[in-house]
């Protein structure tokens, strides 16, 4: 069922507790999940995927670097420029865990709560309490040991905690010297000192993870979060020259044609002077864009970590790559599309919105609707009055008659719309015949390029006669001019509905289809 927002909150407004255990039963049905339809793909993903498959193809192996590191660790790569650098960096705080005293006055209030305050339960409690300072007890779990070592329910304990004790919901951040990695290179010194002497020479790395820098806003180029495909090789004999060929091959094999290598005019203090370099792509009516930077580490920074081989550090932003891939502007579009993208299904998407209001359970039933199918189909241009036998045999445990008819004179067994085809062309969805109306552009685009489901007003209308009869044995349905989708057994999904709204699309299924089917019990063999 859907959930009823505004009573909902008014109610949680009221009693928070009470509000949570009554809406509890709102949630849980018979269940969602089907298997076998594919899902989609996120292209920042897929972008990263083939970083990561390139990287591989080229010798690399795959190393996951520390989110975390510490301020002293800038201090290390960047000497006096890390200042700047920490400017754009996060610095990460946590709530102080405070001693929690059990005064006159709380022991009265947790009293006043109904709860036991012998000296057995505040001793345990005084326990929980001992132990969350020392972190022998998380804070997600708190509630949970208050309300075993007083012996009370979960709503109880919590309440306990929120009135009794309010220095639980005063506490302040404490800022620490810890950090969310800015540049993959911070980490990449740590993962190098320790892997110096575990792995043969050339080591050859790389990590594609995020980076997290403190952007004043998000925008059309920026983002708080971002992705970084980074690699090292560490070896004695490495050059800038391996960065400028592990650049070029990386880039071609994206499908970027044209590189251009430059020397940085001002280097990054963590480099060693005049050895970082920028790598352009030339890209089809955007020219030269950069995509890549790579850097021989600088010896003052290794040895700070006590790395004897020169180390080559070779990034790449996936974004931005991402981007010019797949045709984006705005990097939050690409990202985030659930946020900012224009709403946009394809009309092979919008088709699987469709589906069969009635639809035959059994073989049985399902022979019956291929044999309606192919009666109309072998007797379509029968003159009426007319009808003809499409089926005879057991269903669902019953020997039925099953008909195909039309009982008004001087016209065909059906009418003119029955074989029409549903198709969907550009948040549309029409009912198209198979011939004809090669005058109206609508139709001539969506017989030419639209999403042609297969389904045809014959077809739909068999399977809801197969269905009727699979249930009831017993049926007479005819479908005269049809107006709307439920005419002819289809409905869309409210998903598919909110879209063709939204992109003033319109559902056009009229025509005269004049389909009859009947079906009558019979003694087997009669």
């Amino acid at each position: 069922m859907r959930i009823r927002i505004k009573e909902v909150l008014e109610k949680a407004e009221k009693d928070f507790e009470g509000a949570w255990r009554e809406t509890g039963p709102l949630v849980g049905g018979k269940g969602a999940f089907s298997p076998g339809k594919n899902g989609t793909r996120h292209l920042l993903t897929e972008t990263s995927n083939r970083l990561r498959e390139i990287y591989l193809e080229l010798g690399f192996d795959e190393a996951l670097n520390p989110m975390i590191v510490d301020e002293a660790d800038l201090y290390k790569q960047y000497g006096h420029e890390a200042p700047a650098i920490l400017d754009r960096c996060y610095y990460l705080a946590t709530l102080p865990r405070p001693d929690i005293g059990i005064s006159a006055e709380k022991i009265s209030k947790i009293r006043e709560l109904g709860v036991s305050t012998d000296e057995p339960s505040l001793s345990r409690l005084r326990e929980v309490f001992h132990d969350y300072k020392k972190g022998k007890v998380d804070g997600d779990d708190l509630v949970e040991k208050v309300a075993e070592g007083l012996g009370i329910s979960d709503t109880v304990a919590l309440r306990i905690l929120n009135d009794v004790f309010p220095e639980l919901r005063m506490l302040e951040p404490v800022p620490t010297k810890l950090l969310l990695r800015s540049h993959m290179t911070s980490t990449w010194f740590l993962t190098c000192a320790a892997v110096q002497h575990k792995l043969e020479m050339p080591v050859m790395l790389f990590s594609v993870g995020l980076r997290a820098r403190r952007e004043q806003q998000e925008d059309a180029t920026h983002l708080r979060f971002h992705h970084a495909a980074s690699s090292i090789i560490m070896d004695e004999e490495v050059s800038a020259e391996d960065g400028k060929r592990v650049s070029e091959e990386v880039l071609k094999r994206l499908g970027f044609g044209e590189v251009r290598i430059e020397r940085k005019k001002v280097t990054a203090k963590y480099y060693a002077p005049e050895t970082e370099h920028e790598v352009f792509a030339k890209v089809s009516g955007s020219g030269w864009i950069e995509l890549m930077d790579f850097g021989l580490y600088s010896p003052l920074a290794l040895a700070q970590y006590g790395i004897e081989y020169p180390v080559l550090n070779i990034g790449i932003g996936v974004e931005r790559v991402a981007m010019l891939l797949h045709g984006y502007n705005d990097v939050r579009e690409l990202v985030y599309p659930q946020f900012y993208g224009a709403w946009v299904l394809s009309d092979h998407s919008l088709a699987k919105q469709l589906s069969f209001i009635e639809e035959p359970s059994t073989e049985e039933g399902r022979a019956v609707e291929r044999a309606i199918v192919e009666a109309i189909e072998r007797h379509r241009d029968a003159e009426s009055p007319c009808e003809f036998l499409a089926y005879e045999g057991t269903v669902s445990g019953r020997w039925v008659r099953v008909r195909v008819y039309e009982p008004d004179p001087n016209v065909r067994l059906v009418g003119p719309a029955a074989f029409n085809e549903i198709v969907v062309y550009r948040a549309n969805i029409l009912g198209i015949p198979p011939q004809g109306m090669e005058n109206v552009e609508l139709v001539r685009a969506a017989r030419s390029v639209g999403a042609k489901t297969g389904i045809r007003y014959v077809d739909a209308v068999a399977k809801m006669a197969a269905a009727r009869i699979e249930r009831d044995g017993q049926t007479n349905l005819r479908v005269r001019v049809v107006k709307l989708l439920s005419d002819i057994n289809l409905r869309i999904s409210d998903v598919g509905l909110r879209y063709i709204s939204s992109r003033q699309g319109k559902i056009d299924v009229r025509g005269p289809a004049f389909i009859g089917v009947r079906s009558e019990l019979m003694q087997a063999g009669k």
